[in-house]
């Protein structure tokens, strides 16, 4: 299968719930007001470019993993497709690694994290990282042999896993 044949048959699978999940994304921003930008200049999107970079993340659900990828095209790893969603969402650039991530914005408690915010896993050294979309959910390129997918933070392997948040 090429140019995307394998997404245009998963495609119909996954629009109601994709669908579902915008129309939440949407409805969750709409009702909250956007905060105040830090004086430090770190965490400048808006709250309509972080609902275009989760919606964005979103809908690479299910693009395959791949150790250096950065494209849809290619496949992802986990900083690929960060920087990927960021750089074509909000026009910004993200590090390349995860340990450089965990120094980029500013942190967030995660109690006051919103979709767009970067969650970053690991404690001294950081090693994987994905995207927040809302609800308690986030967008990652988990690892060799698999794909693009959402998970919880409070599933039974992430919420063990040292956890932080940064806003871009």
């Amino acid at each position: 299968m090429t140019d995307g044949t394998a997404h245009q048959k998963l495609l119909p699978k996954q629009l109601p719930r994709l669908l579902s999940m915008v129309a939440c994304l949407l409805a969750l921003g709409c009702a909250s007001p956007p905060s105040p930008l830090p004086a430090s200049g770190a965490g400048t999107l808006s709250a309509e470019q972080s609902n275009d970079v989760a919606i964005h993340a979103l809908g690479l659900v299910g693009t395959p993993y791949r150790y250096g990828g950065n494209t849809p095209e290619g496949g992802f790893d986990c900083s690929g497709l960060i920087g990927y969603v960021y750089g074509k969402s909000a026009g910004q650039a993200t590090p390349r690694t995860v340990a450089r991530m965990a120094g980029a914005g500013r942190p967030v408690a995660l109690s006051e994290i919103r979709s767009g915010d970067l969650v970053i896993f690991g404690a001294s050294t950081p090693s994987h990282a994905g995207i927040y979309v809302g609800a308690g959910r986030f967008v990652h390129a988990p690892s060799t042999g698999g794909e693009v997918r959402l998970d919880r933070l409070d599933g039974v392997y992430w919420s063990r896993q040292p956890t932080q948040a940064r806003r871009l």
